[in-house]
């Protein structure tokens, strides 16, 4: 079974304080490089952007680190993408810290931006 990582990205970044509120965009373009190199166990990664970090990445990519632009919010969006592979049968992990968000988003496994981020170096 395939496994699929959605990560909201705008969660993940502000889970560390480093000035990312000043380049949201530069932000998002580090978060996606990270993930290039990330130690997950996971077939595949959706990174869900919104607002203005879509300016630091293009939407598509390859499946295996795939950019997402939010159309209207990002939580929207992210279930969405959690949606679309569970019904395509993979094996679904969301990245967030939103509690109202991962109370939404099953079958999905939730885990937090510290996983992640402790994956990424």
């Amino acid at each position: 079974m395939t496994s699929v990582l959605v990560v909201d990205g705008a969660n993940v970044v502000g889970a560390r304080p480093d000035g990312w509120w000043k380049d949201r965009a530069g932000a998002a373009e580090r978060l996606h490089d990270a993930l290039l190199h990330a130690d997950v166990p996971h077939d595949r990664i959706v990174l869900v952007l919104e607002g203005q970090a879509k300016q630091g990445v293009r939407a598509g990519g390859p499946p295996s680190l795939r950019v997402v632009h939010a159309v209207r919010d990002g939580d929207s969006e992210i279930r969405r993408q959690a949606i679309l592979a569970a019904e395509a049968g993979h094996d679904v992990t969301v990245v967030t810290a939103d509690r109202a968000l991962a109370a939404n988003v099953a079958p999905a496994h939730v885990v937090g931006p510290s996983w992640l981020l402790d994956r990424m170096g």
